[in-house]
Order: structure tokens, then sequence, then C-alpha cells
């Protein structure tokens, strides 16, 4: 059973910069992409960053573009999202998700397997 664990959320002031990483075990983890969702109180799950399974391929939404960086590291079984210049509206709990797929997908249906999330919170 594929299990997901992030961390590395909190509380933090706009511009400012957090590193959440994300702990995969129970798959072959080096064989499929990850994906990053986050999902805003009343707002639906929406598609951050991903990685593909090689780690040559990395995929944003524009709304982070130049400011979010994915990345993984197979010999740890994990995958890190590192937040640049946080603005208040990246408030949201923040998702990790794997499934059998070699390349990133941006819609959250596609993916069966996620963690429990982690809550970031940005001051204006």
């Amino acid at each position: 059973q594929v299990q997901l664990v992030e961390s590395g959320g909190g509380l933090v002031q706009a511009g400012g910069s957090l590193r959440l990483s994300c702990a995969v075990s129970g798959n072959s983890f080096s064989s499929y992409a990850v994906g990053w969702f986050r999902q805003a109180s009343g707002e639906a799950r929406e598609f951050v960053a991903g990685i593909s399974w090689s780690g040559d391929y990395t995929y944003y939404a524009d709304s982070v573009k130049g400011r979010f960086t994915v990345s993984r590291d197979n010999a740890k079984n994990t995958v890190y999202l590192q937040m640049n210049s946080l603005e208040p509206e990246g408030a949201a709990v923040y998702y990790c998700t794997q499934d059998s797929l070699t390349e990133v997908q941006v819609r959250a249906s596609q993916y069966a397997c996620w963690g429990q999330g982690t809550q970031i919170t940005v001051s204006a």
C-alpha cells in the first residue's frame, strides 16, 4: 500500500520561503511521476507542480512559475517543493500525490494515492 507523508508546512510571512517534503513508501517510487496540489478553504484542489519519474521534466501552474521548484531524490524516496516569494493567495493545504503514472498529470482525478496534506499559512 502506497503511503505519502508531507512535512514542512507552517506559518510564513508574505515574501518568505518554505520547503515541503513528501516521503513515499510502499511502491516503486522511482518509476512514477509525483504531483503537488493545493486546496484552499472552500476551493477545489488545484495543480501546483509535478515532476516526471526521472526528474528530467518538471511542470508548474502559471501562478507559481518562477517562484516554486519541484525536485526529487529517488535514493530517499522523497520529493521536495521549494516555495519562494510566498503570497497570501498561496495559503492552503498542500498535498503530494502519486499513482502508476510515468508522466505528470494536472487533474487531481488522475491520482488515487494522496498524503494527508500539510497546512501553509501566509500572513500579509
